[in-house]
């Protein structure tokens, strides 16, 4: 089980302003530990998390973050309406557009899916595989 996965950042308040923009409407909660940011999810009490805590942090060398090519972060949304949103709000909050919401070729009738850039070049992606939703064939 994948525990948390962190990014490198040199610019945390632009970085909380972009995380800001749509982790909530996941469910994320944010902590600041040490200038860091921590986006949790809650766990009731006795309970171990299922899903991954996030992370933005300067690196711990000192040295400058970069993004790693070929590495991305993927937020699972409710629906298709909420991609969109969040894609939209992300964009606003300093983000910048890899793949606008649409359904690829590549990947299920149901997967729903949008690319977007952290303002450190950090890719992410928010997708829906909601059955409820229309599919790409219909």
């Amino acid at each position: 089980m994948i525990a948390y996965v962190t990014v490198g950042a040199n610019d945390i308040e632009a970085s909380k302003t972009f995380y800001s923009a749509f982790l909530p409407a996941l469910g994320y909660e944010l902590e600041r530990y040490h200038g860091d940011l921590s986006y949790v999810l809650p766990v009731p009490p006795g309970q171990s998390p299922v899903l991954p805590d996030f992370y933005v942090k300067a690196p711990f060398d000192g040295e400058t973050a970069t993004a790693g090519n070929g590495t991305m972060v993927a937020f699972q949304a409710d629906n298709q309406a909420q991609v969109r949103a969040l894609h939209a709000a992300a964009l606003a909050a300093g983000g910048t557009d890899e793949g606008p919401p649409g359904f690829r070729a590549a990947y299920g009738a149901n997967f729903f899916v949008s690319y977007l850039r952290d303002p450190h070049g950090n890719k992410i992606a928010l997708f829906s595989n909601n059955p409820n939703d229309p599919g790409r064939d219909g």
